[in-house]
């Protein structure tokens, strides 16, 4: 069951760049940076509630947030949702013929396995579901 929104992805040239305006203008407290070798990605995530922004820079030129931006440029990736069992999602997905990109949970941030929907198949919106570990 999706429990609730658990964070928004942001395709970010460089986090560096984008810390000032989260943390000074909008008063936002960091948590740390973190990579993530299964995306190529390097994420820092800002609280908001129970929801948290997650700024996502590719640590490789064939990282999927590298081609997101030459593509598309900076802005919103992604919208995850929070799951209790993300396995027994994936299957139900698949059972309904719901492409996915990940049919197996990938490692997260530290805390999380995660697995992506495709675009197709969630009417243009990637969509990431979520575990907490």
């Amino acid at each position: 069951m999706i429990q609730q929104i658990d964070h928004v992805g942001i395709a970010v040239r460089d986090i560096e760049k984008q810390v000032h305006f989260y943390t000074e203008i909008l008063g936002l407290e960091p948590g740390e940076i973190e990579i993530v070798h299964s995306q190529k990605v390097k994420t820092l995530m800002f609280p908001v509630g129970e929801v948290r922004i997650e700024l996502l820079e590719a640590t490789s030129d064939d990282s999927p947030i590298a081609k997101f931006i030459e593509k598309r440029g900076e802005g919103i990736h992604h919208i995850a949702y929070r799951v209790d069992d993300l396995q027994k999602h994936l299957d139900e997905l698949k059972s309904h013929n719901i492409q996915l990109i990940n049919d197996k949970p990938q490692p997260g941030t530290k805390d999380q396995i995660i697995a992506f929907l495709h675009p197709k198949a969630t009417f243009g919106v990637l969509t990431e579901l979520c575990q907490k570990i």
